[in-house]
């Protein structure tokens, strides 16, 4: 597990989610399987989630904010660019900053999952459960899902996560990112999860190799945001 060192405060938990189209330790066969497309260089983030948990007790919801990785912004010492190349530029450090500059907001906690460890995770937790209102076919992300509940192993998560083809395009992805975050956060909090003893070592050791986390983080931070996402969550997407 790569680690990054951001500003902490306690008082202020506020987590930046991020899911980087890095392709670093898959095989060619691997991103063909997971229809990932060649590499583009330096990593970018498709997914940029801001996410408020109140504290224990609280009356508010937690709030969930999409930023949109075409953004464009003043990115600190490289000009005005779309956010998403802050952290190809600079990495997550930079993208916090970034992020940070762009909302006033101060930020507690980081986590980032890359395509090389994505699907590894979500089958390493037996698939994640989802409702897409509508179907979904896109040959370019590799998904082909019907209507419905149903659960999804790690290519299909992948692609419901990357895919455009719905009539609003990257609105509708920022939508269904922030559904997946949520459903795959709870999955990991679950008791399910943890009293399935094969789980023991599956999930942490996917993890360990696909989850970047801030310094200062530990797994019962990440257990908290799964239950947070579990209850009330107003979501939002930045204009």
């Amino acid at each position: 597990t790569e680690i990054y060192t951001l500003s902490l405060h306690d008082a202020l938990p506020i987590w930046l989610l991020v899911g980087s189209d890095s392709r670093q330790g898959l095989t060619v066969e691997q991103q063909q399987a997971l229809a990932t497309g060649g590499d583009t260089g330096n990593g970018r983030t498709d997914t940029i989630l801001l996410v408020h948990v109140p504290a224990f007790g609280s009356a508010t919801a937690t709030t969930m904010v999409s930023i949109p990785r075409d953004s464009y912004v003043s990115i600190p010492g490289y000009g005005r660019d779309k956010i998403n190349a802050a952290f190809a530029m600079g990495g997550a450090p930079l993208l916090a900053q970034t992020v940070e500059q762009a909302t006033g907001l101060r930020l507690d906690h980081y986590v980032e999952v890359g395509f090389s460890g994505f699907a590894t995770v979500v089958d390493a937790l037996g698939g994640v459960t989802l409702c897409p209102a509508e179907a979904i076919d896109d040959p370019l992300a590799g998904v082909d899902l019907p209507a419905g509940c149903q659960k999804l192993a790690g290519r299909d998560a992948l692609g419901y996560v990357r895919s455009r083809a719905t009539p609003r395009a990257d609105l509708d992805r920022m939508v269904n990112q922030r559904r997946f975050m949520s459903a795959l956060l709870h999955r990991m909090a679950s008791p399910a999860v943890w009293l399935d003893p094969w789980r023991w070592y599956s999930v942490p050791h996917a993890a360990a190799g696909a989850v970047t986390v801030d310094q200062g983080d530990h797994v019962w931070d990440l257990a908290r945001l799964g239950w947070a996402l579990h209850g009330s969550v107003t979501a939002l997407t930045v204009p």
